[in-house]
């Protein structure tokens, strides 16, 4: 599958438009920002976009009020047509937020409910109690998304509701041409309907290569990545290694949940299965917030790029942005006028062109060749071939003995030239090396 070995850019694409933060009803073009950014995108290497909620909302996004229209406060049908047009041509392909656990309360069957009660013919897409009343004074109690009321949960028991959903997702694929769904809080959605929507990606929408992601956050992730349901999930155990390990100096905790996901014991939880890898997204601080050391941005984007999974930027985080969850999801979801470039961002390039042309990185399974508190290096072994990702967070130089290695010389890949670690491979200070035997 084209996904296994594409590097993922993440858009907040509201805030990164700079949409209004309420639903203003005016329609403005700003999604074509999305084009005047191909540039950076094909730079950098980035094979598809996951863009955040695109459809008519109340007001962030996951909120919907028409999954048939895209935001009037980003522009029209025929405006996003024209984005995903260019993406395509660029060689980018294009997954799309799908909002199916909820809507939001100007969701057009749950207004026609709000007026017209138990007479309404949409009262059984909801959770609705007629003997109660909401915090809203509808006249009538509903099931919000973990407490949030604003969010309506929807009846995917319901066939009218899974048919409209189904058919609406058919929509996107002929309008817009998209290639995949990252499911919102997958956790939470009816089992069936994810199995419903598996078959009904695989066998009727024509598109053999449908790519489904989960938001998993917690708990045995096959029981949302399997043959039925999704391809893929959200890893959110190795996210959590990934910046507790630096900010704990502890990259055992890393290794262990990496070892313990994809290792080479037959027991392993997850070997052979591809997770979207990320160190932030539009729902936590950025990683240049959330690290206390900034010397360890280069070697966190390193450990993301060489564990297994399928690698996802936060848009702005490829230069070093920042935001901090505690001030508020807008602090995390900010419109750039023009991307950036740096060195952080060189390095995230060349990460991703070296992705690119080693399967190793793809496709090995994991194993600790070398760890320590401070020092990492990961093997990826494919074929018989490995690859070597070393990573040393302290301020000095650490030497890494020679027989970690089973070779005296390895080809390094930021460079292409051969290295002698017959003497061991000298780490500099905050230094990061990706070697193959």
């Amino acid at each position: 599958m084209w996904y296994e070995t594409s590097t993922f850019y993440q858009i907040y694409t509201l805030g990164f438009c700079d949409a209004p933060k309420e639903n203003d009803g005016k329609i403005v073009s700003r999604i074509q920002k999305v084009t005047d950014w191909i540039p950076h995108l094909t730079k950098l290497g980035i094979d598809a976009i996951y863009f955040c909620p695109v459809f008519e909302s109340d007001r962030h996004g996951y909120d919907t009020r028409d999954y048939r229209k895209i935001d009037c406060r980003l522009g029209s049908n025929d405006d996003f047509a024209k984005v995903c047009d260019n993406l395509h041509e660029a060689g980018i392909r294009v997954v799309l937020d799908g909002v199916f656990n909820h809507v939001g309360r100007g969701f057009f069957a749950f207004q026609d409910v709000i007026e017209k009660k138990w007479d309404s013919p949409y009262k059984d897409w909801f959770y609705i109690n007629f003997d109660g009343n909401s915090g809203y004074n509808d006249g009538f109690w509903y099931e919000g998304w973990e407490g949030h009321f604003e969010l309506v949960k929807l009846n995917l028991e319901n066939p009218a509701v899974v048919d409209y959903l189904l058919e609406s997702i058919r929509g996107w694929v002929d309008e817009f041409g998209i290639d995949g769904l990252r499911l919102d809080v997958a956790y939470c959605v009816n089992k069936d309907f994810l199995k419903r929507l598996r078959y009904f990606a695989d066998h009727e929408l024509g598109k053999e290569d449908f790519f489904l992601l989960g938001e998993v956050l917690f708990g045995d992730y096959n029981q949302i990545a399997n043959d039925e349901m999704c391809h893929s999930v959200t890893n959110y155990e190795c996210y959590k290694g990934l910046h507790s390990s630096f900010n704990s100096a502890n990259l055992f905790e890393l290794s262990h949940s990496l070892g313990r996901q994809f290792g080479t014991e037959q027991w392993c939880l997850y070997r052979g299965k591809h997770f979207l890898s990320f160190v932030d997204n539009h729902d936590v601080s950025r990683v240049a917030s959330i690290l206390k050391n900034e010397n360890q941005l280069p070697l966190i984007f390193t450990c993301m790029f060489g564990m297994p999974g399928i690698p996802c930027i936060y848009y702005g985080s490829e230069w070093g942005a920042k935001g901090r969850k505690e001030d508020g999801d807008d602090a995390l979801r900010l419109s750039y006028d023009a991307p950036e470039w740096n060195e952080l961002t060189d390095l995230i390039a060349k990460l991703i062109s070296i992705r690119k042309e080693d399967p190793n990185l793809s496709f090995g399974v994991y194993r600790a060749a070398f760890l320590t508190n401070r020092q990492l290096v990961m093997a990826r072994d494919y074929e018989g071939s490995t690859t070597f990702i070393g990573v040393n967070m302290e301020e000095g130089p650490y030497t890494v003995p020679a027989d970690k290695f089973g070779a005296e010389q390895l080809t390094d890949l930021m460079t292409g030239e051969t290295v002698n670690v017959s003497g061991g491979l000298t780490l500099s200070g905050y230094g990061m090396a990706i070697l193959k035997k």
